[in-house]
């Protein structure tokens, strides 16, 4: 049977980052094939449900799924149909810190058998410096005459369709006959492109997210200091940002989790021949702000066979993702201290947790993991509650 060829293939295809890129590119009128060995995935996306929350993700699916732009495999034969493959397999850490790059060693192996001639391949998540290098050095070796380019994904959780069409896009490419192929890919986007070398890209990509990690930790460092000092950190930052613009961009503090933050400042220390103390010193204080909760809680009222309610497992407001989640660490750590944890969230799905009815009922003390914005509405009044991050407007309490 005659099977029509598709613009590209993502390879990873109902993941975070590869499903809403995968409908921005069909959105715009490009035949896009998902291609994903999770199986379960693919059946939800065929029947038009999102795995997983995105910001207009699920109406832009339905509309997009009668329209035949969209074809969905579990079968790696689909990539020879496509002459641009994007790979949204990044770099994950292993349990030292450390960059685990064999990964690619076999995703490359893997794929090589259906990658054909001429193929660009481009990588999407973010990866170790020198891995655009290598998956190009390794795909040659195997015998195939391809382009590949390192163009990383930008956006944040939750919003990506609104990002991917308005954010500009890095094309790190080492020739000119992969940049413009890369550029012709994204240019149904509308979006602006910016050239660099693929070791720049893959930089860019992780000091931009270092960056992020180590603002949230100075400001936890910050918050920190003035709860020990017993100085009230909401007339801090209320006195530091008012209508001081060189002090705007100061974060409020809380969970610096997720994903991307922490593994992506591991590995820019990995590349870095000092180890890169300011980032490991942002992982110290960020990792340990869930200790530092239950030390402040443990020493004013003791934890030992008391209640402790925590709303939010996500790690962060308004999400379904519990990956890296530092309210994870906090349940632990309560646990070790005696107190019996009840955990709730709107969005996760988990036998573990309890409704949010009985956490409300039975918590003698309530910690806000997560900010969901629902937690606005709650009526916590004479409740005990710590919110270091001020999500139910009530001000940075612990």
């Amino acid at each position: 049977m005659f099977q029509r060829t598709l613009d590209l293939v993502v390879v990873g295809g109902c993941g975070h980052v590869g499903l809403p890129l995968a409908l921005s590119f069909a959105a715009a009128g490009c035949r896009v094939g998902i291609y994903d060995i999770d199986t379960a995935k693919l059946e939800r996306v065929g029947r038009g449900e999102m795995p997983f929350c995105e910001r207009g993700a699920d109406e832009l699916l339905a509309r997009l799924l009668p329209t035949g732009r969209l074809e969905l495999s579990s079968k790696p034969a689909i990539m020879g149909r496509a002459a641009t493959l994007v790979l949204v397999i990044g770099t994950p850490i292993d349990e030292f810190m450390n960059p685990s790059t064999r990964v690619f060693e076999r995703v490359v192996d893997e794929l090589g058998p259906y990658v054909r001639d001429g193929t660009l391949v481009v990588l999407r998540s973010t990866v170790y410096p020198g891995t655009t290098e290598y998956v190009a050095d390794r795909l040659q070796s195997l015998g195939h005459q391809v382009e590949v380019a390192f163009c990383p994904e930008r956006v944040a959780e939750g919003h990506a369709l609104e990002e991917i069409g308005s954010l500009p896009q890095l094309i790190g490419v080492s020739n000119d006959q992969a940049f413009d192929r890369a550029r012709d890919l994204f240019a149904p986007l509308g979006v602006e492109i910016v050239r660099t070398s693929p070791r720049e890209a893959e930089l860019a990509k992780l000091v931009t997210n270092t960056w992020r990690y180590m603002k949230f930790a100075i400001a936890n460092q910050f918050f920190q200091m003035a709860h020990s000092a017993g100085v009230s950190y909401d007339r801090v930052l209320h006195a530091v940002r008012h209508n001081y613009p060189r002090a705007a961009d100061l974060p409020s503090p809380g969970f610096a989790a997720g994903p991307c933050l922490l593994k992506d400042t591991m590995q820019l220390a990995a590349f870095t021949t000092d180890q890169f103390p300011m980032g490991h010193a942002a992982m110290l204080i960020n990792e340990g702000l869930p200790g530092y909760i239950v030390d402040a809680i443990d020493r004013r009222c003791g934890l030992r066979r008391r209640k402790v309610g925590i709303l939010g497992m996500a790690f962060k407001g308004d999400s379904d993702d519990p990956r890296t989640s530092l309210s994870y660490k906090l349940r632990k750590l309560l646990s070790f201290r005696g107190a019996h944890v009840l955990a709730t969230d709107p969005y996760i799905a988990d036998p573990t947790f309890n409704p949010l009815e009985e956490v409300l009922q039975d918590s003698e003390i309530l910690i806000i993991g997560a900010p969901h914005s629902i937690y606005r509405s709650l009526d916590l009044d004479g409740r005990e509650v710590v919110d270091i991050w001020n999500a139910t407007r009530r001000g940075i309490r612990l």
